[in-house]
């Protein structure tokens, strides 16, 4: 009986040894796919930290803006979503480019950059964009183009 016990608890020792080096693989696996994740972020179309210059409604690049539209990692988002999916061609966002105030899901946003930012942080599940800068001209540029389709 004292030989099957022992038997019995060297295969546990031996499952619980096995399992506990499994988990340290996971865990030191985790950071490099942590890694990748923060690798495969949204390319850049513009980025830079440039301030929009105050003149002009249409100081952005529209095709750059069209882009960034229509895609799935605008603002670092991980929803798997565009500002497309939710405006089909921009159906909706045809007089926003006129607009001054804004009211998405009840919420009162101030500025189109504002809205923009809105829908990146709730739809797109990702991060506001530099109001001022080159991605947020674009993006409002290829809006406001849209109004004139």
């Amino acid at each position: 009986m004292n030989v099957l016990k022992f038997i019995m608890l060297s295969i546990a020792v031996t499952v619980f040894v096995f399992a506990c080096k499994a988990k340290e693989t996971e865990i030191i696996k985790a950071p490099s796919k942590e890694k990748e994740q923060v690798q495969a972020k949204a390319p850049s179309y513009g980025t830079e930290q440039a301030k929009a210059p105050s003149y002009g409604a249409m100081a952005g690049n529209i095709e750059k803006g069209k882009a960034l539209f229509n895609d799935t990692m605008f603002g670092n988002g991980i929803a798997g979503k565009s500002c497309n999916s939710c405006h089909l061609g921009g159906k909706g966002l045809e007089m926003a480019g006129e607009k001054k105030e804004f009211n998405i899901m009840g919420k009162k946003q101030n500025s189109l950059e504002e809205a923009v930012n809105f829908c990146i942080e709730m739809a797109l599940k990702g991060t506001a964009i530099d109001p001022d800068g080159k991605d947020m001209m674009n993006i409002v540029a290829y809006i406001k183009s849209l109004q004139s389709k």
